[in-house]
């Protein structure tokens, strides 16, 4: 019986020494396939979630600056053709 018990041990602690080592590779190939997902975002020239924000606020306000130059030129324009008459 003494045997067995041994037996199991040592497969216990080569089964929990596989487990480890099987955890570090899986640590180590998510680190690598990370660093070459990043390399290739950033030969791609994406942009990130903070540079389209700063763009797309800038376009919001050229926008609504158009609109309000677009009004003041339609009332201009209007009470010129007003004085015409």
């Amino acid at each position: 019986m003494q045997t067995r018990n041994k037996i199991m041990d040592d497969l216990g602690h080569l089964m929990t020494n596989a487990m480890g080592v099987a955890q570090g590779a899986k640590e180590e190939a998510e680190t690598a396939m990370k660093g070459l997902i990043d390399r290739w975002l950033a030969d791609r020239d994406f942009v990130t979630r903070e540079e389209f924000e700063a763009v797309r606020a800038m376009a919001q306000k050229a926008r609504e600056q158009n609109e309000a130059l677009s009004s003041r030129l339609d009332a201009l324009e209007a009470s010129r053709s007003k004085k015409k008459k």
